[in-house]
């Protein structure tokens, strides 16, 4: 069940001594087709890096992992549909460029060194949204204070939480996920998973 406002999220609970521990995003996403392409269950995940692990209050401690300051989530699951190609992201997905025209989904609060989705939470059951086309000159000022989680509101920027949404455009646009570009496509369709991951930071 999607967490509500003000509830306990997470447990503390240490590591499995024989689960997998990833550094990045980008590692857990790849962990997570592989066991999907070998039809395996998804183990619990100890993260070390990265900003879905930054968002849980991960410090990138090993041994943290499996101490009694370990915490436990269960979150959800980024899903996408690019031009019929399906796909997943642990921590976010960006068609285009932030600010410039661009669409940043977040499941994780953090991208990259910006807080672009200050009321993002990895397991509330949606997907923080923001779009717009800025001007050169409110994009820097933007990206400034987006270090901060201070850019929203903006009367020029578009900000929703959603279950879903899909983004078109005529001509193929980047798509970037978990910090690395998978491609240009034209149509996107973008889910969520509820709870469909195990992690522990």
């Amino acid at each position: 069940m999607p967490i509500s406002r003000g509830s306990e999220f997470g447990e503390i609970a240490p590591l499995p001594a024989d689960a997998p521990v990833v550094a990045d995003d980008w590692s857990l996403r790849e962990l997570v087709l592989d066991h999907r392409r070998r039809g395996v269950a998804l183990p619990t995940v100890g993260l070390l890096g990265g900003d879905l692990c930054r968002t849980l209050g991960g410090v990138g401690d090993r041994s943290r992992l499996s101490s009694d300051e370990a915490r436990t989530f269960r979150v959800d699951l980024g899903t996408a549909v690019c031009d019929g190609r399906s796909t997943v992201f642990v921590a976010h997905l960006v068609v285009g460029r932030p600010f410039a025209g661009g669409t940043a989904v977040l499941q994780a609060q953090w991208l990259g060194d910006l807080d672009m989705g200050p009321r993002a939470h990895p397991a509330d059951g949606r997907l923080d949204v923001t779009s717009g086309r800025l001007g050169w000159r409110q994009r820097r000022t933007a990206r400034r204070r987006a270090r901060t989680g201070s850019h929203l509101p903006h009367p020029d920027l578009e900000h929703r939480q959603l279950v879903g949404v899909a983004i078109e455009s005529v001509r193929p646009r980047p798509v970037v996920v978990d910090g690395r570009a998978i491609g240009r496509f034209r149509r996107v369709e973008i889910g969520l998973e509820p709870e469909a991951l195990l992690v522990v930071v």
